[in-house]
């Protein structure tokens, strides 16, 4: 556990986030290694069936773990006030909340996923494979959510390396599977979607396992796990908000998604390629976000608002360089990485969309540093409902835009729309936060 109300800011921000940012990467690059995978041993249909049902699956696995989010700024501030009871409390009513939320949405997108398929305009010629695939990925929901819990719990006392640990073990796990039931065995998109489930799954047991042994102050005893009705309310009334907001990213990218498919399979899976260069930037960015708010809800809890800005101006710093970082290496190597997604017919086509598209994102990528900053403030301010705000504002503009631009320029017109949505959010959010710091006192700080 560490205690973020002594020390350097900097540091502190630092250190926190670097485990996040390494977390990141892992779980982005098994869920990359899926596609590339899926796309050079299965074909480009595959590739096209993860790209269509991934927004899907995002949609309720960030919906349900935004509650995390939300329960984990509760758990940050209680720690800040050493508080353990309240904390352990806090973790098993998420728990108790989070699974039966989980598992209704799991059993309802499996029986829904062919309407979901129909509204989504699937082609006819990945239809099936699409279905098979999204339905056994649904099955990995419950462990998901287990895991982003328990992880939350760690994080909310400073410690974010043990996440780390989890993540590296699964994605190595699901790395091996998918490379011997798909690349030796020859096995189709079935096994591509179930090892993803084994990885999350043996993800989920071993955070249970490191709590139990090794974090006695976090489990929560018996009687901490009947529902409180008061404790319930507080958690929706922050995980609320961020389960919605959550929710609202992947509801755009469904949209979007949808717009996409109407330009042709081409376009499908180099939109699919390219968005896993938009996770490599964006979620690591959310990560930094993510430190800011643990920072700043600890000091709440504490009551030292002197260090508040002074933490989120380091902040905003790490996300600005990080964004130096990502988008030189998006714009040296967009061929190539798009590249490493698709192979036989088409190819050509794929990374020419694929390359235009990420020509333009590595200078774009500045913008949701900026919103994931002071998002990050806004969080950890308990002001949940102003980052729900933000990202709806960002999203429909957002999605209103791509129905715009995307049927004239294709997928850069998608990359455009990604600025303009950006660029209203941070018209939203940079004047709420000057008056949020002069309503609070921080402007002395």
């Amino acid at each position: 556990m560490t205690d973020m109300m002594v020390g350097t800011p900097r540091s502190h921000l630092w250190r926190y986030a670097l485990p996040l940012l390494l977390g990141n990467w892992l779980q982005l690059s098994y869920n990359a290694v899926d596609s590339i995978i899926a796309g050079r041993f299965i074909g480009r249909d595959a590739l096209a069936a993860e790209g269509i049902a991934g927004p899907v699956m995002n949609l309720v696995i960030l919906a349900i773990t935004g509650l995390c989010i939300g329960s984990g700024i509760l758990m940050s501030e209680a720690f800040g006030a050493k508080d353990y009871p309240r904390l352990r409390k806090a973790l098993a009513n998420t728990l108790l909340l989070g699974m039966a939320m989980c598992l209704l949405a799991a059993g309802a997108g499996i029986v829904l996923a062919p309407r979901i398929l129909r509204w989504l305009a699937v082609p006819a010629d990945i239809y099936e494979i699409t279905g098979t695939y999204l339905r056994i990925t649904f099955l990995g929901a419950p462990f998901t959510f287990c895991y982003n819990a328990l992880a939350a719990a760690l994080k909310s006392v400073g410690d974010s390396k043990t996440p780390l640990k989890f993540l590296a073990f699964s994605a190595i796990v699901n790395a091996l599977l998918d490379l011997w039931f798909l690349g030796v065995l020859g096995y189709g998109i079935v096994c591509s979607a179930a090892t993803t489930v084994v990885a999350e799954g043996l993800c989920a047991v071993l955070a249970v396992g490191y709590l139990l042994r090794r974090v006695p102050e976090l489990c929560p005893e018996k009687g901490h796990w009947r529902p409180e009705g008061a404790l319930m309310k507080r958690i929706l009334a922050y995980g609320g908000p961020s389960a919605l907001q959550q929710a609202i990213q992947p509801v755009c990218k469904v949209l979007i998604q949808g717009q996409v498919n109407a330009l042709g399979i081409n376009s499908i899976a180099a939109f699919n390629a390219v968005t896993r260069a938009d996770d490599f930037a964006c979620i690591p960015e959310q990560s930094i976000s993510s430190a800011i708010s643990t920072y700043i809800a600890q000091n709440r809890g504490a009551e030292k608002p002197e260090r508040i800005r002074t933490g989120f101006r380091a902040g905003i710093r790490l996300e600005i360089g990080y964004w130096v970082l990502i988008g030189t290496v998006v714009a040296l190597f967009r061929q190539p990485m798009v590249g490493l997604f698709v192979t036989g017919e088409g190819t050509r086509e794929v990374i020419a969309l694929g390359s235009q598209y990420l020509g333009y994102m590595a200078v774009f990528y500045l913008w949701p540093a900026l919103t994931n900053g002071f998002q990050g403030f806004f969080r950890g301010m308990g002001k949940v409902y102003t980052t729900m705000l933000g990202t709806l504002i960002q999203a429909s503009i957002r999605t209103l835009c791509t129905c715009l631009l995307a049927p004239r320029m294709g997928i850069s017109g998608v990359a455009l729309a990604c600025a303009i949505g950006w660029s209203a959010m941070l018209l939203f959010e940079i004047p709420y936060y000057f008056y949020t710091c002069r309503k609070r006192g921080l402007h002395r700080a």
